[in-house]
């Protein structure tokens, strides 16, 4: 029996029982398990006024230090940089759509929200590379599951909101996205659209079972996108975007190109940086040191990186 832990909205559990479903047809029982953490109990608060380190896998993680689970699956954008060390990164599945989208009930595109339009969402990262392109819209604060948002949406809340693409498609929720905005306008979080399945470190038996989930591409981007946030200083509070891609289809044909974004809050500048390599850990020490060198660090003086 393989028990994974889950948050229990309905994302984290399309993700759990995705893997479970992939380990049962490897001959494994599966067992899931919800667990309800920080963040799920204060749904109604700021990212700012709770902070952002743990909200999501504090709970979980001490579900499995504790044996209680043998393994979580995470939105890989959830997890801090450095992972505590009795916890590893046991499998990074095949990465989905990274964008983000603009969802919307009555406009067709970003560039069709008229002058001030107010826009859903809770991410300082998204707020300020919106702002920088459209400064003339107002930002709605909007947390919540998925379901929760496209609900206020509905509700009039807002004119639009920005989510990511892999949530809506998981769900098969797309039925108001209307612009999936590339990396160049909008660059994801680190590790956007990527599932990370986590387990106690020197677990061998786990990661025997779960070696047939990893993926060497997805493995290299996250990778070198989560040491450019590290470089950087960053979390969730601070207005960071890093995408990695490869250029030719696979980590063992050729190069990997790698973008990243840092805007102060206002949107009013944006740095943005491109490199290519085959290393992922130099990759994304070069794009985080060409950014700090064109003065990164300044734009987000003062934010909090609880």
């Amino acid at each position: 029996m393989i028990r994974i832990g889950s948050r229990g909205s309905k994302l984290a559990l399309w993700q759990s029982y995705y893997i479970g479903r992939l380990l049962h047809a490897q001959g494994h029982d599966v067992d899931i398990q919800v667990i309800r953490t920080t963040g799920d109990r204060m749904q109604e608060a700021t990212f700012a006024e709770v902070g952002t380190k743990g909200m999501f896998t504090l709970e979980i993680e001490e579900a499995l230090e504790a044996g209680r689970i043998d393994l979580a699956v995470h939105s890989l954008k959830d997890l801090p940089t450095e992972l505590p060390a009795q916890f590893a990164i046991g499998a990074t599945p095949k990465r989905v759509d990274a964008r983000d989208v603009v969802v919307s009930r009555e406009y067709a595109s970003l560039a069709e929200l008229p002058a001030g339009a107010r826009v859903g969402t809770s991410s300082l990262r998204r707020r300020a590379q919106l702002r920088h392109v459209r400064p003339d819209l107002e930002f709605v604060e909007f947390r919540g599951n998925v379901d929760t948002r496209l609900r206020k949406l509905e509700e009039g809340q807002a004119d639009a909101i920005v989510l990511a693409a892999a949530g809506l498609d998981r769900l098969q929720k797309t039925e108001w996205v209307r612009e999936r905005l590339e990396p160049e306008v909008m660059c994801p979080a680190a590790g956007q659209g990527a599932l990370a399945i986590e387990t106690r470190a020197g677990d061998a038996e786990t990661a025997e079972k779960l070696a047939f989930l990893e993926d060497a591409e997805t493995r290299f981007a996250v990778t070198a996108e989560r040491v450019a946030l590290a470089a950087l200083g960053g979390g969730c509070q601070v207005p960071i975007g890093v995408y990695c891609r490869s250029l030719d289809g696979g980590v063992y044909k050729g190069r990997f190109e790698i973008l990243g974004a840092v805007a102060d809050p206002s949107g009013e500048r944006v740095l943005r940086s491109r490199a290519e390599g085959d290393d992922a850990e130099k990759l994304g020490q070069a794009v985080a040191a060409d950014l700090l060198q064109h003065g990164a660090s300044e734009l987000f003086e003062g934010i909090g990186t609880h």
